[in-house]
């Protein structure tokens, strides 16, 4: 399957088809005619002499140097390996790939002043499977100018750049936007794991199911608390829990009884943030704009992708009381007075064995570096003297973006854990029902890992439970 580039319709699930998945990218031919309208404008305000920032002017505090149409080449050669100070490892493949279909898309709509030649070598390059080298780190999310240059040094060193083509190459947010896409459609994964896993707690607990009576989310109607409601529900159809008399408790923990609220919030918090995305994927993050109807270019600031920033800080910030209540839950399991079963859920009572004891602290770990990673960093200024202090903003987006993607990772590792722990207590504690999805679920990790028994030692080895959890427990 293809994914056709208007610059107006890109989709997440496109994006990450064409990153992970390689999925043949094709402009659509109305693309070919928007940016080539677009070109038409800037060759004539070439031809007039007008000032346009980075097409016949130098760029940041060399605005006011002219750039003659004999020093054009010259010009966009320097700009290219100027930018290049990118730092750090080199980006995932799968994130230059979301980069460039993004960068591609937005050379579609026409808005920026490039020729169609661009977006058909970015295009090429896609389909071809030719990923250029880009380093992560060095870029301020306020453009992503180090990571855009190493890209398109790769793909345009030797390819004549017109004038203004360099600038439009580098001054763009296809790299914040294409780690992000990745990240986020990663974290909505994330999220379905933490109900499965959270609905299999429920059922090791003994948990008392009133914290889900049609009710909750009729009397509080957020969408992510019906959401959650519906989906923990359906996990548990057919489970004993629902008999009368089932509960072990009246209330149960905060954490077992809220967990449709807090998955709820994360649920609200993923909605905004695909929301932002989607703008974002089809809107003009650069500068200067292309406005063809009225045959000028204008200078703006779209470059600015807090909204995008600020959605990816919040996402965080949800997604933490979710993996610090789902570590919650699992030591509460392993807790013989809350949970009603044998110590660290040993095969029996009055055994020395550790049992799952120690995974506790593995979860205790993940839990508080997957916390720290929620502090927000889209409202941070390092300073205000670069480019004679013009350049004072910065949005942080590609960090936001990065440590998003590093919690999620973090998640798998503890949703894992607990799902271990979650089914040693379900197999000590012996219901009479699993729910439809919480066998499934169980089943899923035992074929993984086994009971630990009398004798057993802790499962070495977690990591085919979090490829289950990567997976979407399928």
């Amino acid at each position: 399957m293809s994914v056709l580039l208007t610059g107006h319709d890109l989709t997440l699930e496109e994006v990450v088809r064409v990153a992970r998945e390689g999925d043949q990218v094709v402009l659509a031919r109305n693309a070919i005619e928007q940016m080539s309208a677009a070109r038409a404008v800037v060759e004539d305000v070439v031809e007039r002499g007008e000032a346009v920032y980075g097409v016949t002017t130098g760029v940041a505090s060399r605005k006011r140097v002219a750039v003659t149409a004999a020093e054009v080449a010259d010009f966009n050669r320097r700009l290219l390996r100027s930018h290049r100070v990118g730092q750090g490892p080199d980006a995932p493949r799968e994130v230059v790939r979301a980069s460039l279909v993004r960068l591609a898309n937005g050379f579609a709509s026409g808005t920026t002043g490039v020729r169609p030649q661009l977006a058909e070598r970015l295009v090429g390059a896609l389909n071809d499977g030719d990923t250029p080298r880009v380093r992560m780190l060095g870029s301020i999310g306020q453009s992503d100018l180090a990571p855009n240059a190493d890209l398109a040094y790769g793909l345009f060193e030797d390819f004549p750049l017109a004038a203004g083509e360099a600038l439009w190459l580098v001054n763009n947010n296809a790299f914040s936007t294409g780690l992000a896409a990745l990240a986020i459609a990663d974290a909505e994964r994330l999220l379905g794991a933490l109900h499965v896993s959270g609905a299999l707690d429920l059922e090791a607990f003994g948990a008392n199911l009133s914290i889900i009576h049609p009710e909750v989310p009729r009397t509080r109607p957020f969408r992510g608390l019906c959401v959650a409601v519906e989906r923990l529900t359906a996990l548990l159809d057919g489970s004993s829990l629902w008999e009368p008399g089932a509960a072990r408790n009246l209330q149960d923990p905060l954490t077992f009884r809220g967990l449709p609220q807090v998955l709820g919030s994360v649920q609200d918090a993923l909605d905004f943030v695909l929301a932002q995305l989607a703008v974002e994927l089809n809107a003009f993050s650069s500068n200067p704009l292309v406005v063809t109807r009225e045959r000028q270019i204008v200078s703006v600031l779209n470059l600015d992708v807090a909204p995008l920033a600020a959605g990816l800080d919040f996402l965080r910030i949800a997604l933490a009381p979710a993996l610090t209540a789902a570590n919650e839950r699992m030591m509460k399991l392993l807790q013989g007075p809350f949970s009603g079963l044998p110590d660290g859920l040993a095969a029996r009572e009055g055994l020395h064995e550790d049992g799952l004891a120690e995974l506790g602290n593995a979860g205790h770990a993940l839990t508080a570096e997957a916390r720290l990673l929620a502090q927000p960093v889209s409202f941070e200024l390092a300073s205000t003297t670069q480019a004679e202090g013009i350049e004072d903003r910065m949005t942080m987006a590609p960090l936001a973006a990065r440590r998003l993607s590093e919690m999620v990772e973090l998640g798998e590792r503890i949703v894992a854990v607990e799902l271990v722990v979650a089914a040693q207590a379900v197999d000590l504690r012996g219901p009479a029902r699993l729910g439809k999805g919480t066998k499934r679920a169980h089943d899923l990790v035992r074929e993984q890992v086994p009971f630990t028994g009398e004798g057993d030692t802790v499962p070495p080895d977690l990591e085919p439970v979090r490829s289950l959890v990567q997976s979407g427990l399928q």
